[in-house]
């Protein structure tokens, strides 16, 4: 199940205010990360089509909740925030994203808004270029008096980082344009893609194997990573490549049409992909795309679409753009390639939650231009749909042009020597039994921290950047001490203070580095209580129900001990754990179930002898502080989310459901069940009315 199925709710339109909040926050979350891991570290973890999932799924929750659009919102934002290890330049004009298109419909539906924008006749001809979506690096070249002064990566869209010496070293990047006449603008800024060929990928990866390096992934992390080097020297080593496809700020515009600024860039020396093609028309847009599509296979670099643009620059202007794309311009991507191989073996990999994932061990074949032996076959359900069995020929893609993936079994091709993969019920790491819930499709690993596999992916969760954010302790340096043995535990994180010299002393570490590393871990032991509260790896405890649980818990021990006593769910514990807004059963169940094995108690009680979380900072003081309230029925002088961020602000808690703990209902039209429950217990009932009076007190 990818995230945009997990997060995605029955109803979108059913949703209250501040679940649509929660959800955003948890896909601005998302979405960052992926941005991250992407634009940033260059090294993806989820397809284009899932990524696609998600973003959609952000976008038509904002579209019902208009409201609640975040600063942060993906929608308004590209990329991933500039490295800090390079300087930061500000786009004159914003990097923008692209819209996707699929199919024909999807074209006809981008001309039909464009001529509907426009106010055009049905027989005004549009013309548009279509030209290959190069799988490489964005970046902008700002030429003054033709002279090459700056060079900028896409960043976030708004920020880039600085990467102009590293430019310098590209060959096919002049360093000066020269044009005859007076053409020549005092500013051109020209934008385009790096990109490595994959020829010289294959030359690469032979040159790190040989020097003992590990190979990179694909011709895109290639040269993404062999631009964002600090030392110039390395750039210039590597064999990267640049075409021109797109202008930024111009002081003197050049040509009207963006054809004939392509043409133009060509003249001043610019490479411009020949493949481009002027067209009028959906039917001309799309057999472009079939030809590219047909060449693509025999290009030495990787396309992963091909761009229609409107033609004329007024036009462009005039239609500008949407949240992070232009209206004028949107990708048609292609479907993934395939190849046929043979599955050798499935064997089970244990992640952090304990999932157990199969995977094929593949006989090597190459599918976009990269060598593939393994491949995700997700689940048990997902071995038994496609009817996959151990020596069967199957049909590969990789989803995106990244994550590799079966298609399907050539059925016709089998012999009989095939054999069915049985799932095991136990943990093949721990041996602990693997458990799958009535109505989930993951198995899991029920050893927890017990788990060697499980520990080793919690304790990156736990120092991981949205959890504690330890600077200096990645994913490298976890696994070498977890190898020395120097953690067994979350805590033993913390004494690595005590290591300070003999961190000093490892390869690539130094004093500095060790005095960085102690003086960041010795920060995280105040961090905030939500950041530990995730950072533990609780099934389904995002960051925002992390947050929810510190507010109300207060403290590390008092979730604890709260959840130990919701083992019973006759308790006053588990309904008024439930009952926290947006805590559901299903939530709670899995809260007690990690607390209640002793392992992860103890886990936890060895953690708090090495930080001191301070509890949240509380909200301000009112006659409601600390009162338990629950709004019911349909209020009329604010919606149901205001009511409740009103009332958290003014020190309240908030619930789902009513309990003899419960200090106020507050009850608009039909309020139903919770008045009649309120009334057997108790509770006292507030008007709306009465409501404003009393926080008005």
């Amino acid at each position: 199940m990818n995230d945009a199925d997990r997060l995605r709710p029955d109803s979108i339109t059913a949703l209250e205010g501040t679940e649509a909040a929660l959800l955003l926050e948890e896909l601005a979350s998302l979405i960052s990360y992926h941005d991250n891991r992407y634009h940033g570290e260059d090294s993806p973890e989820i397809s284009d089509a899932d990524y696609d999932a998600v973003v959609a799924l952000n976008r038509d929750i904002e579209a019902a909740f208009p409201a609640l659009i975040r600063a942060d919102s993906p929608s308004v934002r590209v990329g991933a925030a500039p490295s800090p290890a390079f300087g930061k330049i500000t786009h004159s004009q914003p990097m923008l994203s692209l819209s996707n298109a699929f199919d024909k419909t999807d074209i006809d539906d981008f001309i039909a808004r464009i001529s509907r924008f426009l106010a055009l006749e049905s027989t005004e001809p549009l013309g548009f270029t279509a030209e290959p979506k190069i799988d490489g690096l964005s970046i902008s070249l700002r030429y003054e008096a033709g002279q090459l002064v700056q060079a900028a990566t896409r960043g976030d869209g708004s920020e880039g980082e600085d990467v102009t010496a590293n430019v310098m070293q590209i060959k096919d990047i002049p360093h000066r344009v020269t044009q005859s006449g007076a053409k020549l603008p005092d500013v051109l800024e020209v934008r385009g893609e790096i990109y490595m060929t994959k020829a010289d990928f294959a030359a690469l990866n032979e040159r790190q194997a040989e020097a003992g390096l590990k190979p990179f992934a694909n011709p895109r992390n290639a040269a993404a990573g062999s631009l964002r080097q600090k030392d110039a020297s390395i750039t210039a080593a590597r064999p990267l490549h640049f075409f021109a496809y797109a202008s930024g700020t111009i002081s003197t515009a050049v040509s009207d049409t963006h054809h004939g600024f392509l043409d133009y860039l060509s003249e001043c020396g610019f490479v411009v992909n020949t493949l481009t093609r002027l067209c009028h028309n959906a039917e001309e847009l799309v057999a472009s795309w079939r030809d590219i599509n047909t060449a693509r296979p025999h290009l030495d670099y990787d396309i992963d679409g091909v761009v229609y643009k409107v033609n004329r620059h007024d036009w462009q202007q005039r239609l500008g753009q949407v949240s992070r794309a232009p209206r004028w311009a949107i990708a048609h991507k292609f479907a993934a390639e395939q190849a046929e191989t043979t599955l050798l073996d499935i064997d089970i990999q244990v992640g952090r939650t304990g999932a157990l994932t199969p995977v094929a061990r593949l006989a090597p074949v190459l599918v976009g231009g990269v060598t593939v032996s393994n491949a995700t076959l997700h689940n048990e359900d997902e071995v038994r749909r496609k009817n996959i069995r151990i020596g069967d020929r199957v049909i590969l893609q990789r989803a995106g042009d990244v994550i590799p993936q079966i298609v399907r079994v050539v059925e016709a091709s089998r012999d009989g020597s095939e054999r069915e993969f049985l799932f095991p019920d136990k943990c093949p790491v721990c041996h602990h039994p693997a458990i799958r819930p009535d109505g989930e499709a993951i198995r899991r690993c029920t050893g927890g921290f017990t788990c060697e596999a499980q520990r080793l992916e919690r304790f990156k969760h736990f120092v991981s950047r949205n959890a504690m954010d330890i600077d200096g302790l990645g994913e490298r340096q976890i696994e070498l001490f977890v190898e020395k043995d120097w953690v067994r535990t979350v805590a033993d994180i913390f004494r690595l203070t005590a290591r300070e010299d003999d961190i000093a002393s490892l390869d690539r570490m130094g004093q500095k580095s060790a005095e960085n590393l102690v003086n960041a871990i010795n920060a995280a032991r105040k961090n905030e209580l939500s950041r530990v509260i995730f950072g533990l790896g609780i099934r389904q405890i995002g960051q925002a129900t992390a947050r929810l649980l510190a507010q109300h818990y207060l403290s590390l021990d008092g979730l604890m001990n709260a959840c130990r006593q919701a083992q019973d769910n006759t308790a006053s514990a588990y309904s008024d754990l439930v009952g926290i807004d947006q805590i559901g059963a299903s939530v709670a169940d899995d809260l007690i179930l990690f607390f209640a094995d002793d392992s992860h108690r103890n886990m936890v009680l060895d953690l708090l002898g090495e930080i001191q979380p301070p509890p949240p900072e509380q909200p301000e003081d009112s006659v409601i502080s600390g009162k338990i309230i629950v709004f019911t029925g349909t209020l009329t002088s604010l919606s149901r989310t205001e009511a409740k961020a009103q009332a958290e602000r003014l020190g309240a808690r908030v619930s789902g459901s009513i309990s003899a703990k419960t200090d106020y209902l507050v009850a608009g039209a039909d309020a139903g069940s919770k008045a009649r429950k309120a009334a057997e217990l108790g509770v006292t009932i507030l008007t709306e009315e009465n409501w404003r009076t009393l926080i008005n007190s």
